[in-house]
């Protein structure tokens, strides 16, 4: 994603490194031993990586979640071809086509994951958790899959 002379990219930033922090102190107080035994995997933006629009903000929240520690983070799961955001729109991709664009890059399989965490900023359907889910276990089948999912807001204060 094209950063440069966009002043609001400061703000984004102080807020992935915050979620990163938050996140992981929410998953050292439930399972300390949670990052060292897991695979973190970010479900990938709707632009693949050679596309100007790839938003990579999911892997600087899972850095910033990782920073001082040792943690397993890779980007298991990409896209064949970019997609259109599903957010902001009704016309959200289906199941099947999410499917049939993911792919396991192979040059990081290894070593075998001993547990896969999908990781995503928003949750509105989980059809984009379920592809990923399918596409892991097919790739990986005796290997626990499971979903962590950051909760954001903007809180309306106008109530208060």
């Amino acid at each position: 994603m094209d950063r440069k002379g966009k002043p609001e990219w400061f703000h984004k930033t102080q807020a992935i490194e915050k979620a990163g922090r938050l996140l992981r102190e929410a998953m050292q107080a439930t399972d300390t031993t949670l990052l060292s035994a897991t695979t973190l995997v970010p479900i990938p933006p709707s632009k693949v990586k050679s596309d100007p629009g790839y938003d990579d903000r999911l892997m600087g929240i899972l850095h910033s979640l990782a920073q001082g520690l040792r943690a397993d983070i890779r980007e298991l799961v990409v896209q064949r071809k970019s997609m259109q955001p599903a957010h902001g729109t009704t016309t959200r991709p289906k199941l099947q086509e999410l499917i049939s664009n993911y792919a396991i890059d192979e040059k990081l399989v290894q070593p075998k994951p001993r547990a896969i965490a999908i990781v995503d900023d928003v949750l509105t359907s989980g059809a984009h958790y379920k592809a990923m889910q399918h596409t892991l276990h097919v790739r990986f089948p005796d290997v626990p899959v499971f979903g962590i999912f950051i909760a954001r807001r903007t809180p309306d204060t106008s109530d208060i």
